[in-house]
């Protein structure tokens, strides 16, 4: 087989790459499905450029994915290198031998300039995919607008120049591979936990306490057994030209 290939260690199967990019996961829709509980729908990319061949984990996954069992973002592929899409092993070949560093990261050191809505639509189509979900899609133009109040025509154009400006090929999961460049960039980060005060301004301890007499009270009663009768306190002296009631009586 001429070219990058793939083979499935499971099934034997071997797979040529596509041109471009070759998306690998569990769903109907990916180029190479993978029948393994522990991958996701979409799961990770092999992206060719020329001679090379990488692999970029979307993050989407607990999972993740390990080359030659060693946990990667985006790492740059050699010939024979066994790639694990969580518990799925498979095996690279046909890829030309070249000096290269397998550990050399292919992120880019500076990110393309931005402006001020450009950055606000990143952050709305990464914060699903921020979040502690096992499997999760960016945002879609529609959620954006919304999110941000514009109408869906203007995201989708402003999603066009980002395409343009982090040089994200035409294909499938486009919005997927922009989102996975600028969380690894560093661009979009996970929002700090907002905390939330108790209802009512109660203490957690003061919220979990029942209501009604506390423990060693009866209805009413400051101390004492339950049920107890209350002992008499001591008179208050009468006011001088009061009768006196029991005298009287």
């Amino acid at each position: 087989m001429e070219g990058p290939f793939i083979r499935i260690e499971e099934s034997g199967t071997v797979l040529p790459l596509r041109p471009e990019v070759t998306t690998i996961g569990r769903g109907r829709g990916v180029d190479i499905r993978l029948d393994e509980p522990s991958v996701s729908r979409l799961h990770a990319e092999l992206i060719r450029r020329g001679p090379y061949v990488y692999v970029v984990d979307l993050g989407l996954s607990r999972n993740g994915t390990r080359v030659n069992g060693r946990p990667i973002a985006r790492r740059v592929l050699e010939d024979g290198d066994v790639v694990s899409f969580g518990a799925a092993r498979c095996r690279m070949g046909g890829i030309p031998r070249e000096d290269v560093d397998p550990d050399v990261e292919l992120r880019r050191a500076v990110a393309p300039d931005l402006t001020r809505r450009e950055i606000d639509v990143l952050t709305s189509l990464c914060r699903p995919a921020l979040s502690d979900e096992a499997f999760v899609a960016p945002a879609t133009a529609r959620e954006i607008a919304t999110d941000l109040v514009v109408t869906e025509a203007a995201v989708k154009q402003h999603l066009l120049r980002l395409y343009q400006k982090f040089r994200i090929p035409e294909g499938a999961n486009r919005r997927t591979r922009l989102a996975n460049e600028v969380i690894a960039l560093g661009l979009v980060r996970p929002l700090p936990p907002v905390h939330v005060p108790p209802q009512g301004g109660r203490t957690p301890e003061a919220a979990r306490r029942p209501d009604g007499p506390r423990p060693g009270g009866g209805a009413g009663a400051v101390g004492g057994a339950p049920g107890a009768p209350r002992q008499p306190g001591p008179r208050r002296p009468a006011a001088p030209g009061a009768p006196n009631r029991r005298a009287a009586s």
